[in-house]
């Protein structure tokens, strides 16, 4: 039996968005567009103590979620409301900017006016992408595509983690922002790191 022309459609559908978005390598490479510092700096054992194994694998270590998993389950069913960093609080979409893109990951034509998000060239494997990630903490959120033709205000499609994402509803209560982490704190964290003969990473 031939396979419709709307399940060919899907399938190849789903094929690029692989293609799109495959899990970086742990060499992976970046060079910012945007020279701005995280402000939230943490440990790797401070980060694993407060995030599950898969968001710490995901935002900390630049992984990818597999495409319609549980996450996506979720996010598919949310209503109003805003999407918060998982890491540290900042707040990175809205409602108002969610669209389904049928890729299997959480999408947004944009962030939100809060403005939390950085742009980096990502290079990894080969090709050319722009990476996501929270300007506050730095946590891996994902990538953005451009011009692929959907039918948004901006064309733009922001292929964001599921599990990178805490969902506020409408009237809800924002999560609390991690601290800044002031220049003292991290002078005292990298002398007692190197005291232990761990290099701490900028």
């Amino acid at each position: 039996m031939k396979p419709s022309f709307t399940a060919l459609v899907s399938t190849l559908l789903i094929v690029g968005c692989f293609a799109a978005d495959p899990t970086p390598p742990k060499t992976k490479t970046t060079s910012s567009m945007d020279s701005e510092k995280p402000v939230v700096v943490k440990s790797e054992s401070e980060w694993k103590k407060k995030l599950t194994e898969e968001q710490y694998r995901v935002t900390r270590e630049a992984g990818t979620e597999r495409p319609f998993g549980l996450a996506y389950e979720e996010f598919d069913k949310q209503g109003e409301g805003t999407y918060y960093c998982v890491c540290c609080g900042a707040e990175l979409f809205t409602s108002t900017q969610k669209f389904h893109s049928g890729c299997g990951w959480p999408s947004f034509y944009d962030q939100s006016s809060a403005k939390n998000i950085r742009e980096l060239v990502d290079n990894s494997g080969g090709m050319h992408r722009i990476e996501t990630v929270c300007k506050r903490c730095d946590a891996h959120l994902g990538h953005v595509f451009e011009g692929e033709g959907y039918k948004t205000p901006t064309d733009r499609r922001f292929c964001i983690n599921g599990v990178a994402l805490k969902f506020v509803p409408k009237g809800g209560k924002a999560p609390e922002l991690e601290a800044i982490a002031s220049e003292a704190v991290q002078k005292k964290k990298a002398d007692v790191a190197k005291e232990g003969g761990v290099e701490v990473r900028k």
